[in-house]
């Protein structure tokens, strides 16, 4: 009598892993692969004291990359091996940017780990739903974001934004592909945020949340690093549209040209009223004629500038001002 499986793999000629033991040792396949990559790209940018370090990382990622091939498949262990050695190289090739381009930055090392943490958490913890929990679940998840994301959330890094400099957003009156730009990156930012359910989806593929009695403390630590991953990343969401505002200061105080911010860029110009000034109706500090100003924007008939000696901003009626281009802060208007 002999017991065959239910799955068919016994007719196969060639062996293969399990479904689940086969995924896992591709993603530590691809994982370690990366490793070296990740290791050169923060041993470029950094200090050279600090370069061993960085040096015992990229040979303990080759190894780990090689041993991680060698296990990748139960027949030709020699093939997996050079296979992943040869993909950590070609990733290597194309972080250092040895095969066109600029390569990678250490922000961008950051950010591919988050990418992939996330991504490979959510496929943990939404292979584990049921079609209730999709239904309940996912899809009123998906249609509140896409409608929500899309119709508001362009507006608000701008408000951050003019809120920062003590402006309103109508004062920025950002064109509609900016603000559709600005809603993509507030999503790219708010991926942090999916840092919560992708631990939870790992954290449950380890089968941390069915822990024995003696277990629990498995469940206090992932829930404290939940609390502290939602601390960081509500934060890191505040904060964006801040620095810009503070860069667009600092950058007005050394009479330099602030960089732009999503359809938002300021330039230097010289104001000109075309009626005595102490008829012109205005907000702010009172316009002075000989020095330049930052135009921050013309919306609704409105001239807002950004007084760098005050640290305010200016609002004048568009139609009785002239605004002459200016190179930058320190000049003087003619």
């Amino acid at each position: 009598m002999a017991v065959r499986p239910l799955d068919g793999m016994w007719k196969d000629p060639v062996r293969r892993w399990p479904e689940e033991e086969g995924e896992r040792r591709t993603v530590h396949a691809v994982a370690w692969a990366l490793v070296p990559a990740l290791a050169l790209v923060c041993a470029s940018h950094a200090i050279p004291a600090s370069w061993w370090f960085w040096a015992l990382l990229t040979a303990v990622g080759v190894a780990g990359t090689a041993r991680a091939g060698w296990r990748l498949f139960p027949d030709g262990r020699m093939m997996g091996a050079v296979l992943v050695l040869v993909a950590s190289g070609f990733f290597t090739a194309g972080a250092l940017g040895l095969v066109g381009g600029d390569g990678w930055r250490p922000s961008d090392v950051f950010y591919l780990a988050l990418v992939s943490g996330v991504v490979t958490g959510l496929w943990l913890l939404v292979r584990q739903w049921t079609w209730g929990e999709w239904v309940a679940w996912a899809v009123p998840l998906v249609v509140t974001v896409v409608v929500s994301s899309f119709v508001a959330a362009g507006s608000v890094l701008h408000a951050l934004y003019a809120d920062e400099l003590d402006l309103s957003t109508s004062d920025l009156d950002v064109p509609p592909i900016w603000q559709f730009l600005a809603a993509l990156k507030l999503l790219s930012i708010l991926a942090y945020v999916l840092l919560v359910p992708a631990w939870w989806g790992v954290a449950r593929h380890r089968h941390h949340f069915y822990a024995a009695p003696g277990e629990r403390t498995n469940v206090v630590l992932h829930m404290a690093v939940f609390l502290a991953i939602l601390a960081v990343t509500g934060g890191y969401a505040l904060d964006s549209a801040g620095r810009a505002a503070e860069r667009t200061k600092a950058a007005a105080e050394r009479g330099q040209t602030p960089p732009p911010y999503f359809g938002v860029e300021p330039s230097w110009t010289c104001v000109r009223t075309t009626t005595a000034l102490r008829g012109v109706a205005g907000e702010g500090p009172v316009l002075d004629p000989d020095r330049p100003y930052l135009l921050i924007n013309v919306a609704g008939g409105t001239a807002v500038l950004w007084d760098q000696t005050t640290d305010e901003p200016v609002k004048l009626p568009a139609g009785k001002a002239w605004l002459v281009p200016a190179e930058g802060g320190g000049d003087k208007c003619r």
